[in-house]
């Protein structure tokens, strides 16, 4: 739950105990409960007691209104005696009569200590039947208030988001290599450097000759290439299609493959064909080849302007870090359990939802250690808590909030991701509490982008 969800937006406060959490004394009587795990630097506590006229009117209320619709055997409907009511319904009324006695009290002591709630109360103590005064005694975590005095004169250093013309040409031969040809070469003569070889071959790790031999057929390997093992090139060159040629090597100790890294392989090797890569031409028809551009220089206006884009976003997003970083460093105070639980629970999920889309079924996923995960996100989820609580300070100082526009342009967004009509998102979030967390996202990331604009540009 968000720090925006104080105790009066909740119709039930407190958190009903059960008898197996603490010591139950009767079916109405006595709960006392250990502890829960909150931080203690932003935690309170409350004490309620209602009198025994009170509690006993509550009970008459409570029990009249079940003896209006009961329907037990052998008594007329609306004629069932009370102490029958009681016994049989015990529990829904002793939970009628909690609800009906503290949500309005516990939200007016809140109310009186002046600070505003995370999350939900949870009882420690609660003491609560027919003729006796009710006791609730309950915990809370708040919403710390902290100074962030200085944080105007804090800078990083933002490098320069002008695109060199290097950074356009690396980016533009990217492009070319993504759009090459592989062409068959048909005059015959044998492979040289740059030639792509077709082979099939069949290697063995030669010292492990019983583990699954190494295969392929009708591969492709650049001779010559950056990440052609040398004496794999010195072997394919001079060959020609047809020839079946021997080559034993050891792979690079930093090999990609880790199976192979460091290890000497032999191989057996048939050249099939010999192919060419061929880069497209920067002209007109590559630019129409990209899209519905007039020409090249169309496209390249266009191209350097993506370019721009993207490099803005990635400088941006590392001056974020950067500036967090300090902001960390510089800025302290205590963080409800609550939120990290909840930002461990959303990590949590991300997680879990990118292992589905690899292909990771259910039944694998509850094999997972989830004592353990939750444990290694704690240390993301604290800065990520941290980072949101000092962005809505520094929001709050300056007056930065989010428009009714800028709202509807971010959920037309979301509805085009997720492939549902705007009102059915909306709907949506909104039944699930999440428009409120799309708001606050977006006021985060909106302050964090004013503050990163502020910051002095390298050079």
């Amino acid at each position: 739950m968000s720090s925006a969800d104080a105790i009066e937006n909740n119709p039930q406060p407190v958190a009903e105990p059960t008898g197996h959490e603490g010591h139950d004394h009767g079916p109405e009587g006595h709960n006392h409960l250990p502890g829960p795990v909150l931080n203690p630097e932003c935690s309170r506590e409350l004490s309620l007691d209602v009198s025994t006229e009170e509690v006993s009117k509550a009970y008459r209320t409570a029990a009249g209104n079940f003896r209006k619709y009961a329907k037990i055997p052998g008594f007329r409907a609306g004629r069932v005696p009370e102490s029958v009511v009681l016994r049989r319904f015990a529990a829904d009324i002793r939970k009628e009569v909690i609800d009906s006695l503290l949500p309005e009290r516990f939200n007016n002591a809140v109310r009186e200590l002046g600070v505003r709630p995370v999350g939900q109360p949870q009882v420690t103590e609660l003491t609560v039947e027919d003729g006796a005064p009710l006791h609730v005694k309950a915990v809370f975590e708040y919403m710390p208030d902290f100074s962030i005095e200085g944080y105007k004169e804090i800078t990083v250093e933002r490098p320069s988001a002008e695109i060199t013309e290097q950074e356009f040409k690396d980016e533009i031969d990217a492009l070319r290599e993504s759009h090459a040809i592989v062409e068959p070469v048909e005059e015959d003569r044998p492979l040289a450097k740059g030639d792509w070889a077709q082979v099939s071959y069949k290697g063995q790790i030669v010292a492990e000759p019983e583990s699954e031999p190494i295969t392929a057929e009708d591969s492709l390997v650049e001779v010559g290439g950056e990440d052609t093992v040398p004496a794999l090139t010195e072997a394919l060159t001079g060959t020609k299609p047809g020839q079946e040629i021997k080559v034993e090597f050891t792979y690079p100790a930093d090999y990609a493959n880790q199976r192979l890294a460091g290890k000497p392989v032999a191989y057996d090797l048939q050249v099939k064909a010999i192919k060419k890569r061929t880069l497209p031409d920067l002209n007109d028809e590559f630019a129409k080849e990209m899209g519905n551009y007039e020409n090249f220089a169309a496209f390249e206006a266009r191209f350097r302007e993506h370019i721009a884009v993207a490099k803005r976003s990635s400088l941006e997003n590392q001056t974020r870090e950067r500036l967090f970083k300090v902001y960390l460093e510089r800025f302290s105070f205590p963080i409800p359990e609550v939120m990290v639980q909840a930002q461990i629970d959303t990590r949590l999920d991300r997680g879990l939802r990118a292992l589905a889309a690899q292909g990771m079924t259910p039944d694998a996923m509850r094999q997972l250690d989830f004592g353990r995960l939750r444990v290694a996100q704690r240390g993301s989820a604290v800065e990520e808590v941290r980072i949101g609580m000092l962005l809505d300070r520094i929001a709050e100082e300056e007056k930065i909030a989010v428009t009714d526009e800028e709202m509807e342009r971010e959920i037309q967004i979301a509805a085009l991701q997720s492939r549902e009509s705007v009102d059915a998102l909306k709907a949506r979030l909104s039944q699930e509490g999440d428009l409120f967390r799309m708001r606050e996202q977006l006021r985060r990331e909106k302050t964090a982008s004013a503050l990163v604009d502020r910051m002095p540009v390298e050079g």
